[in-house]
């Protein structure tokens, strides 16, 4: 994103993970307000918007974050058996990654990232 305003909020949202964790309450209206300001910016990422409408939803259910940290591709994907790597991670860590994504929309790892996050929450 490039409004200097949501900008602060990411770096909100990521201090506050750190700090106390899954607060739903807070949390969910930071997230809510980021959700505000992708669907206000010039390019408007769709993506993002439904990701972080999906998220807060996830979180108001859960009461957590239950999507893993995605691992990495496979480097060779003509390699048979090769699979991609489940990172075991905690559901503040993935949570931030997500929130972190949202940083940088003109990276193409991060638009692919959201989508398959995007199916992950849809799918849970």
């Amino acid at each position: 994103m490039e409004n200097s305003k949501a900008i602060k909020l990411i770096d909100k949202i990521l201090k506050n993970l750190d700090d106390t964790g899954i607060n739903s309450d807070t949390l969910i209206d930071d997230i809510k307000e980021l959700r505000v300001y992708a669907i206000d910016q010039e390019q408007k990422s769709p993506l993002l918007v439904k990701v972080l409408r999906y998220t807060y939803e996830h979180i108001e259910k859960h009461e957590s974050f239950l999507i893993p940290v995605l691992g990495d591709e496979p480097i060779d994907e003509e390699e048979e058996g090769v699979e991609a790597v489940e990172i075991d991670s905690s559901p503040v860590e993935s949570l931030k990654y997500v929130i972190a994504l949202a940083r940088n929309l003109n990276n193409k790892g991060n638009l692919a990232d959201l989508k398959e996050y995007k199916e992950l929450l849809m799918a849970y």
